[in-house]
């Protein structure tokens, strides 16, 4: 009933609060007495507190031959911590109607909380003991390691998980981002206690620590609360980086043979990094091209006009390291040639004519406008905060962002659509039973 009763107060009031005519979000920067900073939008009209944060370093920083490493921390962190069990951890979280959540990604680890206001004070110690003292007991460990264990089969079996790996280490073979985030079944196997342990330590530090903190909670409150919560962390090196990153240049075409009825496919080629100088003209040319659902030149032509598939998307995909632009579509697998060429067709056209002005105007109208539904909740908006840091965007890009995109030119679109496109140089991985589709290149 509490949990209920917590989404009950940010449906019904939330929109009141953020989503004013003028879209603006009025974000403070925090610094608490002992150094840790974070963003704060503050709201009394909802007795609620949202809160994310991360760390640097992800599963690129899993041990060799133990993918998964980084991932396997994140169902451990309510399995005992401090001087509670598994169970007495949950359940006082539960009875506080808290939810504490753990994501493991490529570059970044990241935790949010969420809590009633009024439960704040045991909600934040909570949480700090998790944090810093997780247990990591043999006894739970392999009971959560079955629950990761039957996921990585499914995994396996999952064409689009299939077509989507094969292309990574077709495009960075060899390379850190090339790995399988969540692990194999023979990596996840391998994981020790000890290697918990040592993850743990690597990556729960103060240095490159991101909050994000909306809701019921004032400047000085939350300078405490981030002393209380984070302050007992390490203040030691992020891990090391991912440099060197490269990209193939394709054609390349691998077939994964796989007796199913349509033709799962991933593909893609090397996009831009988030900081790029011309990152808004390439994501508003990506978002006519590939993003924006029906109105996009690929569903257009792949879906509308020919009926070949349900949903086809092409989106630029930025890493911390690499940028890439990826695409996925499904189909029939007599249709796998076909869908491929129109594909290829649909890139060629954009690269050397580019959009139209009406194709642009729209384009604006639609990412202008949707953009305040990013922050219909206090999560949402915690978790958008959170990106913008780890994407180094600053502070005032909320209340930016939706000008950076109306200043883009059609000009600009143009030559940011012949720099990134090159039709012939795709990498395409194809899961099923493809007709007009062979392995080719590096696929081979």
């Amino acid at each position: 009933m509490k949990a209920l009763l917590l989404k009950s107060i940010v449906a019904c009031l939330v929109l009141l609060v953020f989503l004013q005519p003028a879209f603006a979000i009025d974000i403070k920067e925090v610094t608490s007495p002992g150094g840790i900073k974070a963003w704060l939008v503050e709201s009394k009209t909802i007795p609620l507190i949202a809160m994310d944060f991360s760390f640097e370093g992800g599963s690129t920083s899993d041990p060799l031959g133990k993918e998964g490493t980084a991932n396997f921390i994140t169902g451990m962190m309510d399995e005992g911590a401090g001087d509670m069990s598994g169970e007495q951890f949950q359940a006082k979280r539960d009875g506080l109607a808290v939810k504490i959540g753990f994501n493991s990604g490529k570059d970044q680890f990241e935790g949010s909380l969420q809590t009633l206001s009024k439960n704040k004070d045991a909600a934040f110690s909570l949480l700090k003991t998790a944090l810093t003292s997780p247990h990591f007991e043999s006894e739970a460990m392999e009971r959560v390691r079955q629950q990761f264990l039957a996921f990585a089969r499914d995994q396996q079996q999952d064409p689009e998980h299939i077509a989507a790996t094969a292309w990574m280490k077709l495009a960075m073979p060899d390379q850190l981002y090339a790995r399988e985030s969540d692990g194999t079944p023979d990596s996840i196997a391998k994981i020790t206690p000890d290697d918990l342990k040592a993850m743990h330590k690597l990556l729960f530090s103060r240095k490159g620590l991101k909050v994000a903190v909306v809701g019921d909670i004032d400047v000085v409150t939350l300078g405490r609360a981030l002393d209380l919560i984070f302050g007992d962390l390490p203040n030691t090196d992020a891990p090391q980086p991912v440099n060197k990153v490269t990209v193939a240049k394709g054609p390349i075409v691998k077939v994964i043979d796989r007796d199913i009825p349509q033709s799962v496919i991933t593909f893609g080629q090397e996009g831009i990094l988030r900081n790029d100088p011309n990152f808004f003209p390439a994501f508003v040319m990506s978002h006519i091209l590939g993003g924006s659902g029906l109105a996009s030149r690929l569903t257009k032509e792949v879906r509308e006009n020919r009926g070949l598939t349900y949903g086809v998307g092409y989106n630029l995909a930025p890493l911390d390291h690499v940028g890439l632009y990826l695409g996925s579509v499904s189909t029939r697998n007599e249709k796998a040639g076909e869908v491929i060429s129109v594909v290829r067709d649909v890139l060629k056209s954009m690269a050397t004519e580019g959009p139209t002005q009406a194709e642009l105007d729209d384009a604006k109208t639609f990412l202008t406008g949707s953009y305040a539904l990013r922050f219909d909740s206090d999560d949402k908006i915690a978790s958008q905060l959170l990106g913008i840091q780890q994407e180094g965007l600053g502070i005032d890009y909320v209340n930016t962002r939706n000008a950076r995109i109306e200043a883009v030119t059609l000009e600009q679109l143009k030559a940011q659509a012949k720099r990134l496109i090159s039709s012939d140089r795709l990498i395409v991985t194809a899961v099923g039973k493809p007709e007009g589709l062979k392995s080719t290149g590096a696929g081979g």
